[in-house]
């Protein structure tokens, strides 16, 4: 046991911190694919993660994010001009 330098309280060295639910892999990875770029709070303090983790984790989320924003972009730029096509030959 050691104590506390703060409270005094004694503190057992083999009890690990509690863990919140949202910090389980399952609820971390649901609110990657959910909410994407929004859910990296949950990631960066989960205090399972290495640090390591968490920068790759950041990383892929971050370049998953503007390829699909890429991606989506030039999806709509296609049906606008599609589109745009279409209402011309009327």
């Amino acid at each position: 046991m050691i104590k506390c330098p703060h409270c005094g309280r004694d503190i057992d060295e083999t009890s690990q911190p509690e863990i919140r639910w949202y910090h389980s892999d399952f609820w971390v990875l649901f609110a990657l694919l959910c909410a994407g770029p929004f859910a990296l709070r949950i990631v960066c303090s989960n205090p399972r993660y290495k640090p390591i983790t968490k920068w790759i984790i950041s990383l892929l989320v971050i370049v998953v994010t503007v390829i699909v924003t890429i991606w989506l972009y030039y999806s709509l730029k296609s049906t606008y001009q599609t589109l745009n096509q279409q209402l011309r030959g009327l």
